[in-house]
């Protein structure tokens, strides 16, 4: 995911017209010997933008657990960590310095670094959004979906500046001289991997009495569908579990209805009234799962609640 963000920074250096580079100018290698070999045989004007550091955001951190309904399954993750990336950007001019005849290369990196400043400037204020980057263009095939749209956090030129910098360029090879850099950090989210809440379940409420001043009635009907990950059918679709038995609990643990499932792996439970419950589901050689069910009638006398448990 790294990679995409550094090939994203391309890309936008491309679009800048005030630097006119092209894809061959803009590299990501250590700027060492190696580099400077290949810069002087460009033979033109090149940026490097070096990831030199990764660390953690800690005030973005959450402990928030996520859920998306996806082909009929709640899926959940936890809430994705925030890493800052943090990229070292320097100019390069391959003419040699030629002070009396105006040639001087330092000054010609210097410009090329004001361009650079200038609009990272002004992203800074507005983020970092990949689809908008590479617009009109589509973003690459292999783009992470979870990053198209998302709004990347960006610091430029942080007063603290970048805390090693003697040690980075004595690092880059003896007897060179110490280049100017642009630090920028780009935050983007690490997405951790998703699991199940459980199985799907839908609790349908359906309210009677119209009659002013009189409490209305409340009907509740739970259905769901027991699944199977581990056994998955085509196209990695949870397999039905059928024959499961299906206990409806009060919430302090008495059996109140039970049931099996049909051939979809699917169960429903009539005649129930508000409060809470226990799922307790048991499939041969799958095991047991137990969820928690919280139903009300609410305001308008209907409402939906999904859950997702399955084995």
């Amino acid at each position: 995911m790294i990679h995409h963000i550094s090939l994203l920074l391309r890309k936008l250096f491309e679009k800048n017209q005030n630097l006119g580079l092209k894809t061959g100018q803009i590299g990501f290698e250590p700027p060492d010997e190696n580099w400077r070999k290949y810069v002087s045989g460009l033979q033109q004007r090149a940026i490097n933008i070096y990831l030199v550091d990764l660390r953690e955001n800690y005030s973005l951190r959450s402990n928030e657990t996520l859920r998306e309904f996806r082909n009929g399954v709640i899926c959940e993750m936890p809430a994705p960590r925030w890493v800052d990336c943090h990229y070292l950007i320097t100019a390069w001019e391959p003419a040699a310095p030629d002070i009396a005849h105006g040639v001087e290369p330092a000054l010609a990196e210097q410009a090329i670094l004001s361009v650079v400043v200038s609009f990272l400037l002004e992203l800074e204020t507005e983020s970092l959004t990949p689809r908008q980057v590479y617009a009109p263009d589509p973003l690459p095939a292999d783009f992470p979906r979870v990053l198209a749209d998302a709004v990347l956090p960006v610091c430029v030129l942080p007063g603290e500046g970048f805390p090693k910098l003697a040690e980075f360029w004595g690092s880059m090879g003896a007897g060179y001289r110490w280049k100017p850099a642009v630090y920028l950090i780009v935050t983007l989210p690490v997405i951790r991997l998703e699991g199940s809440a459980g199985m799907p379940v839908t609790t349908l409420v359906t309210g009677y009495g119209q009659v002013p001043g009189k409490g209305k009635e409340a009907h509740i009907q739970i259905s769901g569908s027991v699944l199977d990950t581990q056994h998955p059918l085509s196209g990695n679709t949870p397999a039905p579990v059928a024959g499961a038995v299906v206990r409806l609990k009060s919430a302090s643990g008495e059996l109140l209805q039970e049931t099996l499932t049909n051939e979809s792996g699917a169960f429903i439970f009539s005649g129930l009234s508000e409060g809470n419950y226990q799922l307790h589901v048991s499939a041969a050689g799958k095991g047991e799962k137990t969820c928690l069910i919280g139903v009300c009638a609410g305001s308008q006398g209907t409402g939906i609640l999904n859950y997702d448990v399955f084995f």
